[in-house]
């Protein structure tokens, strides 16, 4: 697979003889996009401010499914899902749960999402995702490099694993679109998937190998030890709750957190899930919803996957992780203050007891955590149209911890004023402005 295009994403190196003055820069949100954001904006020269009402690398920083997933460019919105969607929710054993009081609100977002679920939008999001994810590990390595945080980082295959030959070819679309994308792989069938990792029960007989991709060991302490990095660079971390931008003549000039106003010249949005309302604030209408995710942590495991694993059965991953294996997945929808569902964790323990029979382990960890969901499943990177100096970083569903280094790299050449060798326009804020969605 040849990915390493990407790796000259941005202008050569003699770009940087271009003169930009040194800023101070407040990012909203420390997860893993912030946290990468600043560290490039100090790599170019800027003071950087980090603000969250949490530590950083919480919230879905610290529980997402640890995977470098390069080749997860297909969003959820395949063709054919309005049809299978209503017996999802109506079937327990499914992936997808609603909170039903909460479809009224929903139902909005929800027609807008749906809409893309056809062949066009697909390889239209499908396209605008690989440049941002597709290149993740090689990424990862270049922001964590000479930092403690590159311990963290492990590079690995990534299998998805399925019940059949047949059950891969039904997921044709979606391979065919990793293939128009550059991405390879092996064909592991029945003795030779077995050979590879025998930890899986006999009925999952096939898997489809990808070269080239990693997984974090520790989400939450991995984007921890870069913000840690970034401190010992001179940024500041501030721990409050943001509630609005100060802007002077269509200008930001400052970040209200805390009680206080922060001066700064530029402002980076970078919230996740909780973006909307400052967005809003800046005359964006962003249809954005909670993809809410479960996690279960099973430590010290009788049985671990060699790599991490998508078991395409129950929408799934298995990752590896350091003392435990964590079960990452599962889509609900029921906003931000809704507590747990019960099902989702006991699907995923019984999933993987089905994947791996007669796994054990010692003790677990649930986890609920929020995934930036806008309808049409692609980011928002960029500047915010009639707002100076404010700009955006949000919007990754389930690949946030996947191409928050790259989103962070972007972020940090477009405020120095480079000039970037991929069409941005994909992911410009614009196409929410005016108080209309342009992408339904």
């Amino acid at each position: 697979m040849a990915l390493g295009t990407l790796r000259q994403i941005f202008t050569p190196e003699s770009d940087r003889a271009m003169q930009h003055s040194q800023k101070t820069i407040v990012i909203i949100g420390a997860g893993i996009v912030g946290v990468a954001t600043a560290i490039w904006l100090q790599r170019e020269g800027h003071s950087v401010i980090l603000v969250d009402r949490q530590d950083p690398g919480e919230g879905a920083s610290h529980g997402n499914g640890g995977v470098l997933a390069a080749c997860s460019i297909v969003p959820v919105t395949v063709p054919g899902l309005l049809a299978k969607a209503p017996r999802m929710l109506f079937d327990n054993n499914q992936p997808l749960f609603l909170k039903w009081a909460y479809l009224p609100k929903l139902l909005p977002w929800l027609r807008k999402y749906l809409a893309h679920a056809n062949v066009a939008d697909t390889t239209r999001i499908a396209q605008a995702m690989f440049p941002i994810v597709g290149d993740s590990l090689a990424d990862h390595q270049a922001l964590a490099q000479g930092t403690p945080a590159a311990r963290y980082i492990v590079p690995s295959d990534y299998l998805y694993v399925y019940n059949s030959r047949a059950d891969f070819q039904a997921d044709s679309f979606g391979w065919g679109l990793r293939r128009d994308a550059g991405f390879t792989w092996d064909e592991l069938e029945g003795a030779a998937f077995n050979t590879y990792d025998p930890g899986f029960g006999p009925h999952l007989g096939f898997a489809a190998k990808l070269a080239d991709h990693g997984r974090i060991s520790d989400p939450g302490a991995y984007v921890k030890a870069l913000a840690a990095h970034a401190a010992a660079q001179g940024a500041q971390i501030r721990r409050a709750e943001v509630t609005g931008l100060v802007r002077e003549n269509g200008r930001v000039t400052g970040v209200r957190a805390g009680g206080e106003t922060i001066a700064c010249d530029e402002a980076v949005l970078a919230l996740g899930a909780w973006s909307g309302p400052l967005a809003q604030a800046l005359g964006l209408d962003v249809p954005l919803e909670s993809e809410r995710g479960y996690h279960l942590e099973l430590w010290n495991p009788s049985v671990m996957p060699k790599s991490p694993v998508m078991v395409a059965s129950g929408k799934f991953v298995a990752t590896p992780m350091e003392g435990r294996l964590r079960l990452a997945g599962i889509v609900e929808f029921g906003g931000l203050q809704a507590a747990p569902s019960r099902r989702p964790f006991d699907l995923l323990r019984e999933n993987i007891r089905a994947a791996m029979p007669g796994i054990t382990w010692e003790h677990e960890v649930e986890w609920l955590g929020h995934r930036p969901a806008p309808a049409d499943s692609i980011p928002l990177i960029g500047p915010v149209p009639g707002a100076t100096g404010a700009w955006l970083g949000f919007g990754h569903h389930h690949v946030g911890m996947t191409g928050g280094p790259k989103t962070g790299r972007m972020l940090a050449q477009m405020i120095s004023g480079k000039t970037l060798n991929v069409d941005v326009g994909a992911y410009s804020p614009a196409r929410f402005a005016g108080g209309r969605d342009r992408t339904a």
